[in-house]
């Protein structure tokens, strides 16, 4: 199956169209954006290929529609939060000299990146509008699965943790197998996007594509990782619980041994 270009430039168009919101506040390409785009695309093309979806192909799908409107509705939530009026500040004061060419340059590059994140689903149901079943995509939507109940819990542990503890670090729940489980779990869901989409995989063009948004995303979850060490370093670095906690709990991945990501840091001179 040759990538159906035309309906490329349709998820790029959807992506574009949501992901403009960006001008207005230029966080927002990261966030509300990157959710809408997601959600967006799937209910789009839910419609266009409404004669032929079935399956697990729907249920990745579905699970792409509840990722975005779950993550939008997070982030909406968050902004209201008289609590993290600080962060949003911060964040206006970074972007407030952003340049028109440069937002433009922007809204591009995450509109190429949501338009990218999504070719997998895109492949896969063109794929069974073909007439042949995706073996891959079981194994991909119980990934992505257990990667949204991962995000999703660990969100919800936080915030209502931050509610009662507002000047300490979140050590509770799955925050105490794992340091950032939120980035975890969204890398493993894209990671199962990614895997569901193997079987329709045919030509050198969708393997590449693909595969540059999955490591794309991944870049993006561990370089954010590593941000917020830093920040945790500098507020609870001289708490001794807290010096305990990040030599004996991972900071990405749960069950390994990487307690640390000061070095990439170090390495991008940040």
């Amino acid at each position: 199956m040759t990538v159906p270009w035309h309906l490329v430039g349709l998820a790029l168009l959807i992506s574009l169209a949501v992901s403009a919101a960006g001008f207005r506040r230029v966080y927002y390409f990261v966030s509300l954006c990157y959710a809408g785009a997601i959600a967006a695309q799937s209910l789009v093309f839910m419609l266009v290929f409404y004669a032929s979806i079935e399956g697990w192909v729907l249920l990745m799908m579905l699970a792409l529609l509840v990722y975005g409107v779950r993550l939008g509705a997070f982030l909406a939530v968050r902004e209201r939060n008289p609590g993290y009026a600080k962060e949003l500040a911060g964040a206006e004061r970074r972007t407030a000299d952003v340049l028109l060419w440069q937002k433009g340059a922007i809204w591009l590059g995450v509109s190429l990146l949501f338009t990218l994140l999504f070719l997998p689903a895109l492949l896969v149901a063109s794929l069974q509008a073909e007439g042949v079943w995706p073996a891959s995509a079981p194994l991909g939507v119980m990934l992505m699965t257990a990667g949204l109940v991962i995000e999703s819990v660990a969100d919800w542990q936080k915030s209502r943790y931050k509610q009662a503890n507002p000047t300490r670090y979140c050590d509770v729940g799955l925050y105490r197998m794992v340091r950032c489980p939120n980035y975890f779990g969204e890398m493993l869901f894209w990671f199962g996007v990614w895997v569901a989409g193997l079987s329709a995989y045919s030509t050198l063009a969708a393997w590449l594509l693909t595969t540059l948004g999955l490591l794309y995303i991944l870049g993006l979850m561990t370089a954010a990782a590593a941000g917020l060490e830093r920040k945790q370093d500098d507020r609870y670095g001289t708490m001794a619980d807290y010096q305990e906690y990040v030599r004996t709990v991972p900071i990405l991945f749960p069950i390994t041994t990487i307690y640390t990501l000061r070095r990439l840091l170090q390495a991008f001179g940040r």
